[in-house]
């Protein structure tokens, strides 16, 4: 027989665990499946939390943990891989066997960035190799920084947008567009904003245990020793897929303010809906989901069905 709970969270991050939080102050009884791989996990520290501002992730992520065990919720170390859900009752089966019976779900799976396939990209990732400057743009200002254009719409003009934000941490920026065009508008802002543009392909991140710099294919090296890229977002939203969510034209999951999906008694939070939440911004979703999903669980136990 599965186990059976009030509210089963899906995803062990910020957004998941402050939910579980929530719910297991509210004495709900509820679980945390988590398969243990953070997408900050290559990072040494995070910022722009409020009192946790410079926390290494994995301590962030072991002090939830602790708080929710702590007020009765259980976190199991697996992976959901397949969903189903019949009027006030989903069933998540698990990857090492067995499965979970809940009365309302919470995706917290988050996402996966989808780099560029350049060496020395993914060796210094999270590290000098970076997409966020409101994250990391402190740490390397002052520096000569470098910025990645591409080919794949979305990541296009993401890059651009990151050049035009650079110069409030360094005054040394270089937009390297690599693979794309460049758009006179967008060479007149960057220009206005004291960007250089460096035509050439970019062949690979000069690494040597820390990043050097940027090698062109005709073989010009421009030392820098931060490089921002715009990876591309995808979602890690198979369970959201499997329970028949609703998704909007870019293909991210509809929900309402709450996380709310348009499946009842499913809600989505975090980078699962959100690609541009940060770890506080998720983890206030995570929060706003799970008072939410108590209240529903309230109207509920009044006859009132799941919406």
């Amino acid at each position: 027989m599965s186990e059976t709970y009030d509210v089963v969270i899906v995803g062990g991050g910020a957004a998941g665990l402050s939910a579980a939080l929530v719910l297991a102050r509210a004495r709900r009884r509820v679980a945390v499946v988590d398969g243990g791989a953070p997408r900050n996990a290559p990072a040494e520290h995070m910022h722009g939390f409020l009192s946790r501002d410079g926390m290494a992730p994995a301590a962030l992520l072991a002090a939830g943990v602790a708080e929710v065990v702590g007020y009765g919720a259980e976190v199991i170390d697996d992976v959901v891989i397949d969903a189903g859900a019949a009027s006030d009752d989903y069933t998540l089966r698990l990857g090492r066997g067995g499965s979970l019976r809940a009365r309302r779900v919470v995706v917290a799976t988050g996402l996966r960035d989808e780099l560029p396939e350049l060496p020395g990209v993914r060796e210094r990732w999270g590290r000098d190799v970076l997409h966020c400057p409101y994250c990391h743009g402190y740490e390397v200002r002052d520096q000569p920084i470098g910025v990645l254009g591409g080919r794949e719409p979305g990541a296009v003009a993401r890059a651009v947008h990151l050049a035009l934000l650079l110069p409030q941490w360094s005054q040394d920026v270089i937009f390297f567009p690599h693979t794309m065009t460049l758009s006179d508008g967008d060479r007149a802002q960057l220009d206005a904003r004291g960007v250089r543009v460096l035509e050439g392909e970019v062949a690979r991140f000069v690494v040597d245990d820390v990043l050097r710099g940027v090698e062109l294919s005709d073989g010009r090296a421009v030392p820098r020793t931060a490089m921002f890229v715009a990876p591309t977002f995808r979602a890690n939203d198979a369970l959201l897929v499997a329970l028949g969510c609703a998704f909007d034209d870019a293909g991210w999951v509809v929900t309402d303010p709450t996380g709310r999906t348009s499946v009842p008694g499913v809600w989505a939070a975090g980078n699962v809906g959100n690609p541009a939440a940060q770890v506080i911004s998720a983890a206030g979703a995570g929060s706003t989901a799970a008072i939410a999903i108590n209240g529903d669980l309230v109207m509920a136990d009044l006859g009132v069905p799941a919406r």
